[in-house]
């Protein structure tokens, strides 16, 4: 009997236990992973994808022409433990028929929750009050030392009202939000429904919203978005919210926002470059908020993403349908 033949997989980085247990499982794989929470050197991940069949990288790995090119014939099956796609090189990846696995819908409410975290941590100034309890600034109850902005009676604007979209509006309306704005593609009039949300365009947005919430795909439209216009547009007592992806704003104007008081407040879990150099001018400020991309941070969100991309790598390996594909 002839012996079977093994599809090489690699694996980019060490991925959480149930989607690592999956593709151990995996009879006709042969599983090689990057062995480490950090990113994979450029020459590591040349010398890994040579020859797979399989791909399961990760938000951090530019999948380009150059890449493929060195993978070579053999790849069949790129899954990405993201449900953004902005890394990979799509239209060379359909031009040579390999197929996209991706994990949308499972991180939304834990992605939703953070924006909330972020929204309520930047708007109620928590860093700040934390950071004044250590360093000996709470000398005694002051009226309007560390004062913020409230969600009652608020109108918040979302730029983006899809899946986290709508998820971040729900959690947000029991706050007591009077109004919600939202932008995008078009309207979206069956989703809005639920929030009384009015589609607006995004001068618009800009203009009306207390707090204004970025939760749209990275795409040639949205890059660059909110720019200089886009902040003058909004109120001096305004709050920004980004867990999108950082090209979306154009942060030299963001820290020009917020050092002249143009806006009151930014959250930022994403930024341009990802991690964000320390020396940074947005760092200098005390009204912005940055958090390390944590959006899908919680034990459950992330184990069930990674099972998703290893059914997804498998499926697609073994020529069935995936369970979440994206359709090129």
């Amino acid at each position: 009997m002839r012996p079977v033949r093994l599809m090489k997989v690699f694996v980019t980085r060490r991925i959480p236990p149930e989607g690592r247990a999956a593709l151990a499982r995996a009879a006709d794989c042969e599983v090689e992973q990057w062995d480490s929470d950090e990113p994979i050197p450029d020459k590591e991940l040349e010398r890994g994808v040579a020859g797979a069949h399989g791909l399961l990288c990760l938000l951090s790995d530019r999948v380009d022409k150059r890449l493929l090119d060195v993978a070579g014939a053999n790849l069949k099956v790129i899954s990405t433990l993201s449900v953004g796609v902005d890394h990979l090189a799509l239209d060379e990846i359909k031009k040579r028929g390999i197929r996209v696995g991706y994990t949308p819908d499972v991180l939304t409410d834990a992605t939703a929750e953070l924006a909330v975290s972020l929204l309520l941590s930047t708007c109620r100034r928590l860093p700040e009050a934390i950071e004044e309890v250590k360093n000996g600034g709470w000398t005694s109850w002051k009226p309007l030392w560390l004062c913020g902005y409230g969600l009652t009676h608020s109108t918040v604007g979302i730029i983006g009202l899809g899946r986290i979209g709508q998820a971040i509006a729900r959690r947000l309306k029991p706050f007591g939000v009077q109004k919600f704005l939202y932008t995008g593609r078009q309207p979206r009039p069956e989703d809005a429904a639920e929030f009384q949300a009015e589609f607006v365009s995004t001068p618009e947005l800009a203009a009306q919203s207390d707090f204004v919430v970025v939760a749209c795909s990275l795409t040639p439209a949205t890059k660059g978005l909110c720019n200089k216009d886009f902040f003058q547009k909004m109120k001096e007592t305004a709050v920004f919210v980004n867990i999108s992806r950082g090209d979306v704003v154009n942060q030299d104007d963001l820290y020009q926002a917020l050092a002249s008081g143009q806006i009151a407040a930014a959250g930022l879990d994403v930024t341009t470059p990802e991690p964000l150099p320390t020396n940074h001018p947005l760092l200098t400020l005390k009204n912005c908020v940055i958090l390390p991309h944590i959006g899908s941070a919680t034990h459950r969100t992330r184990n069930t993403m990674s099972l998703l991309a290893a059914n997804n790598l498998l499926a697609g390996l073994r020529g069935e349908p995936m369970p979440s594909e994206l359709k090129l």
